[in-house]
């Protein structure tokens, strides 16, 4: 590792949020989700959209995960997004998301 990419990567503002609520984002061009995260009480919610539609709905609901949240807004059709939920990419093509221990609390920053 360079000290040029860590400054970089030190410079995400990477949080645990828990996904409040997730519905169908009936105007995207491919299958997608727009979820509502709660980020905690000092950042509060953000809105996304998320091509994880390899989960239902129902199991979407108060499951916690990590987003970056400083990336700047972009428009999403309908919707404004705030943050970029990550996840991995299993070999069929599902993505994962990546979620922190039970013990994290909303808004705690990553590193």
């Amino acid at each position: 590792m360079n000290s040029e990419n860590i400054s970089l990567f030190s410079k995400l503002d990477i949080r645990v949020g828990e996904i409040t609520k997730a519905e169908i984002f009936e105007e995207a061009i491919k299958p997608a989700y727009i979820l509502t995260i709660d980020f905690g009480e000092k950042i509060g919610l953000k809105k996304t959209s998320a091509q994880i539609t390899n989960y239902e709905l129902e199991t979407l609901q108060n499951k916690k995960c990590i987003a970056v949240i400083n990336l700047g807004e972009k428009q999403i059709g309908p919707i404004m997004s705030q943050c970029l939920v990550l996840g991995s990419i299993s070999n069929n093509g599902d993505v994962l998301l990546l979620s922190p221990e039970d013990q994290a609390e909303l808004g705690d920053k990553i590193s």
